[in-house]
């Protein structure tokens, strides 16, 4: 008996191991470029990143350049280049970008800066992806508000929806803007009912069309998660209670998730003090799906939010914590499963991740650090790298925009790679018309019959599925 149970244990043993190695194997982290190596370079990246129809990735950061921040590109090969360094305040085009960039149906890259413009609030802006730069709005610190620090998002109505966080008058705005720059405040927050209405730092469009954001509290309050319809009626979802039953001052990005719920993390509270990673439903339940405690090996202070992976599961990083107590990755599963994928930030590596990972449709995360790096313009911890980030996952199509929704008739988007000679798209199975525009972006027109499911792409290379589900409306 002791011998079968003997040879069971070392082969079960045997299997895990091997199992722990495979998973091990699959996880990659490498840096990609170390900013401030070269004069000009990007400084301390922080905002979005968005993959443009080149397949290439867009981002910005608040410094660097000639001194007011860039806009930058980065190849899945590893290549950064400088899009646009701001020139200068009073410029008129805007200065110190921390939005990072959204894309638009047109093509075009769409972000905000904190400062400059005509009346020195700020600006929203949208660029080629070789460098044209146009001001679509000039805050006035009025009605609209000021200090934008998120990229509006596109509707599916085509308009522009985003978020200013402060104002003169008020405590931030949520807008609409047209695709000419004719910007209308859909709602002003004046710290009224109380001062979880005030700072709006998050707005995505969720899949029943209206609008999802967060504020972060002020004055002892905990913040809140808000929908608010493209009329400008507001609701609050959630208002965080705080420590120890939950999570206080909501950061990063929130996101919709696959199964209908909204992820999003935390910089405080939670029963370790340290922030949380959570899941909301539609109606505002929230569960606390990890907490996190000061200098925590499993990382500390989630800043940056997590973004969902083609396997299901939610990709994030901490700005604390670790080995290093300089941050981790992490994956955190829907029933609360967190494991630390990568754990060796240092001066070198990077130190303090603090923006949203993406997922490119090549499969692989990408992301930057804060600090950290060998270049050498920046004083002290480095000026921050871009990373990536492998788990092993394969190639998959996305939308323009990611939530899409449409009729029967409707053109839309598609993103990925290795499209030249593709041989069939379809919706749920129905095949669609398609026009192959480029190697990594093609055209698709929703077809008669189609229902709501995913959108494949037959390539030569084999056959790609979409990351989110596309639904087809009325």
């Amino acid at each position: 008996m002791w011998k079968m149970q003997s040879c069971n244990f070392f082969a079960l043993l045997a299997f895990v191991l091997a199992a722990m190695s495979a998973t091990t194997a699959a996880q990659t982290y490498t840096v990609l470029y170390d900013f401030g190596t070269n004069s000009g370079d990007p400084q301390s990246p922080q905002g979005h990143f968005a993959q443009a129809r080149d397949g290439n990735l867009y981002s910005t950061s608040p410094y660097g350049g000639n001194g007011y921040g860039t806009v930058f590109q980065l190849t899945p090969a590893g290549k950064m280049n400088v899009v646009l360094p701001f020139t200068s305040l009073n410029g008129g085009h805007g200065a110190y970008p921390v939005s990072g960039l959204t894309l638009g149906t047109d093509g075009n890259l769409y972000g905000t800066t904190i400062s400059d413009g005509t009346d020195d609030y700020g600006t929203v802006f949208k660029i080629t992806t070789s460098g044209k730069l146009t001001v679509l709005h000039n805050f006035t610190g009025a009605s609209d508000g000021s200090n934008a620090v998120i990229a509006p998002v596109q509707g599916t109505d085509g308009n522009f929806y985003g978020a200013a966080s402060n104002g003169v008058q008020y405590y931030g705005t949520i807008y609409k803007m047209t695709t000419a720059g004719v910007l209308t405040p859909l709602y002003k927050f004046t710290g009224s009912p109380d001062d979880n209405y005030r700072y709006p730092l998050s707005l995505i469009q969720g899949s029943d069309g209206n609008f999802y954001g967060i504020t972060p509290g002020s004055h002892g309050s905990s913040g809140m998660v808000f929908k608010i319809t493209s009329k400008g009626k507001i609701t609050p979802l959630h208002e965080f209670v705080g420590p120890p039953t939950e999570g206080q001052g909501p950061v990063g990005s929130l996101i919709q998730a696959s199964d209908g719920n909204f992820y999003g993390a935390t910089r405080g509270g939670g029963t370790g003090g340290y922030g949380t990673v959570y899941q909301m439903t539609p109606a505002g339940v929230v569960t606390i799906l990890h907490n996190s405690y000061e200098e925590d090996v499993l990382g500390s202070d989630p800043a940056s939010g997590p973004v969902q992976g083609t396997d299901g599961n939610f990709y994030g990083g901490t700005y604390n914590g670790g080995t290093h107590r300089a941050g981790v990755l992490y994956r955190v599963t829907s029933s609360g499963a967190y494991r630390v994928l990568y754990d060796d930030f240092t001066s070198t590596t990077g130190l303090y991740p603090d923006d949203p990972m993406i997922q490119h449709t090549n499969g692989t995360f990408y992301g930057d650090t804060n600090a950290g790096g060998t270049g050498t313009a920046c004083l002290g911890n480095g000026c921050g790298v871009l990373y990536s980030f492998s788990m092993g996952f394969g190639p998959f199509v996305s939308f323009v925009p990611s939530q899409s929704s449409g009729k029967v008739g409707k053109s839309i988007g598609i993103l990925g790679q290795g499209f030249t000679g593709t041989s069939a798209v379809s919706f749920n199975g129905t095949p669609a018309t398609f026009k192959v525009v480029a190697d990594t972006y093609l055209t698709a027109t929703v077809p008669t019959g189609a229902t709501t499911g995913s959108v494949t792409v037959t390539t030569p290379g084999g056959t790609l599925t979409s990351n989110k589900i596309f639904r087809v409306t009325n």
